[in-house]
């Protein structure tokens, strides 16, 4: 039996210029971390021969064909495991529509202990490269590739995507003194709202032409965002993350709403400095920058919406039980 656990995360800067699309005219740059909130697989050896798949549902099938979880489904063909395995998901957040990677961190999550369960572990860029080719060249979805690197490699990175289709990541080596002052300041907030990324993701994609000059502008904002980190300029990142917010609305119409821009404006009034909603849009959670002494004000003003504790994660996927008999 082997158990993994993969890191979600959020993104600061960069979203949307992660979209092949884009950058491999462009170029694209994305600040990025993994979070201590994870998704976990299970892989185990069953006595006969069948396939049984575990997450909301319960899948119990005699081959790969007819399994309906695409994710597992690809990431059984990829490795080619083809029968007498058990597999299932568990996750910390909504398995859906959260705006954290969360199908990427799945895919990652399932390669690797899959790769394990056959005694042949990989490295994390070979990790991240086939989940895309999964999700992106075999499943066809409308997204980007940051997911997968930052599910992989995790820790706080910056992710640049080369014209050539080359993934530079860039590790981040912040002061512990300065990490734990961002990870103080950093609050996230559910919405209450889930969303299907793909149709937000769907209008991005077919709008890239027209929007390279925000996407651009997006790039800049991650190196900076990169350079306070480094400086320890904490509070200039919180107002650079509003900059962002303001140019990720542009791209796509359904990115934000009445009722999210009213609830990021209640959050600026009651002390954030910036914010964001994380991943593709329309709901999910609500990422926000808050100097501690504004917190207490601004969760009063935000008490109707739950909020979600977590940390700034070091590590990318891992295996955290592997029994052999």
């Amino acid at each position: 039996m082997i158990v993994t656990q993969t890191p979600l995360r959020i993104s600061f800067f960069g979203g949307g210029t992660d979209f092949r699309e884009y950058f491999l005219e462009e170029g694209g740059c994305v600040l990025t971390s993994a979070i201590d909130r994870y998704i976990f697989v299970v892989i185990k050896e069953r006595f006969d021969e069948k396939i049984r798949v575990g997450y909301t549902r319960t899948e119990m099938v005699d081959g790969i064909d007819e399994i309906q979880h695409e994710l597992v489904r690809e990431s059984l063909r990829k490795t080619g495991i083809l029968r007498r395995v058990e597999i299932a998901t568990m996750a910390d957040i909504p398995s859906s529509g959260a705006g954290m990677g969360s199908s990427s961190t799945v895919t990652v999550g399932l390669l690797n202990a899959m790769y394990h369960y056959l005694g042949n572990p990989v490295d994390a860029e070979r990790l991240a490269r086939q989940a895309c080719e999964i999700e992106l060249d075999i499943l066809g979805k409308p997204i980007g590739i940051q997911d997968q690197y930052i599910a992989a490699y995790g820790g706080q990175k910056l992710l640049s995507f080369e014209k050539d289709g080359g993934v530079r990541v860039e590790s981040l080596e912040i002061d512990n003194g300065r990490l734990r002052t961002l990870n103080q300041n950093l609050l996230l907030f559910f919405t209450n709202v889930t969303r299907q990324a793909e149709s937000v993701l769907t209008e991005q994609v077919r709008n890239i032409d027209s929007k390279k000059e925000i996407l651009g502008e997006m790039k800049k904002l991650a190196r900076k965002g990169k350079e306070c980190l480094l400086a320890g300029e904490m509070d200039d990142f919180g107002l650079l993350l509003h900059q962002g917010w303001e140019l990720k609305k542009q791209l796509a119409s359904k990115i934000s709403n009445d009722f999210i821009d009213e609830l990021y404006k209640t959050a600026r009034k009651a002390g954030a400095l910036g914010g964001k909603i994380t991943g593709a849009g329309g709901g999910g959670f609500l990422l926000l920058y808050c100097p501690n002494g504004r917190q207490k004000d601004l969760r009063h003003a935000l008490r109707n919406y739950p909020e979600l504790p977590f940390n700034l994660e070091r590590f990318g996927t891992k295996v955290i039980f592997n029994y052999a008999r």
